[in-house]
């Protein structure tokens, strides 16, 4: 992600969350490259979603996934993932996290077919909407295992 991309990154942050996080927030993570990395995925040469990870001392945070509504359900939101699977081995991380709403079912299948298991609840997260959310992790993302997730999602299994 660059800031010349913040626009439409803006853009779809509106739509997707009820509390969207501003220009400035993510200008401050993107002038910050040792702990924060963003990635955009493109359809016609148009960004069509974006994910954020905040990495150190071997664990990486999932800080946001977010994909425009009419490209949600299009693979979109698994190729981010498995770009930050390949970014969090190429930057040595071990553990991977991320909240997640718990009425987001497609979300949190699409975790837990990588791996993720719930554990925990951050009660009243998402304030605004008055909604707890899940806080999902893998505590081995070099696992064999996982690894072979990560790679059957990039190859296209991707139903649920």
């Amino acid at each position: 992600m660059r800031l010349s991309d913040l626009d439409r990154i803006l853009e779809i942050e509106h739509e997707s969350f009820p509390n969207p996080w501003t220009r400035t927030a993510f200008t401050g993570h993107l002038q910050h490259p040792e702990f924060a990395k963003y990635l955009v995925a493109k359809a016609d040469d148009r960004i069509v979603g974006y994910t954020g990870l905040f990495f150190g001392g071997g664990q990486g945070q999932i800080t946001n996934l977010a994909v425009e509504p009419r490209w949600r359900r299009h693979g979109v939101a698994a190729d981010l993932l498995t770009t930050v699977f390949e970014e969090a081995w190429r930057l040595g991380l071990e553990r991977m996290s991320l909240e997640v709403r718990v009425s987001n079912d497609p979300a949190q299948t699409l975790y837990e077919k990588l791996g993720f298991t719930k554990v925990g609840v951050r009660k009243n997260y998402y304030r605004e909407i008055g909604e707890d959310a899940y806080v999902m992790c893998i505590f081995n993302i070099n696992d064999d295992r996982i690894v072979r997730k990560v790679h059957n999602l990039k190859e296209g299994e991707r139903t649920a």
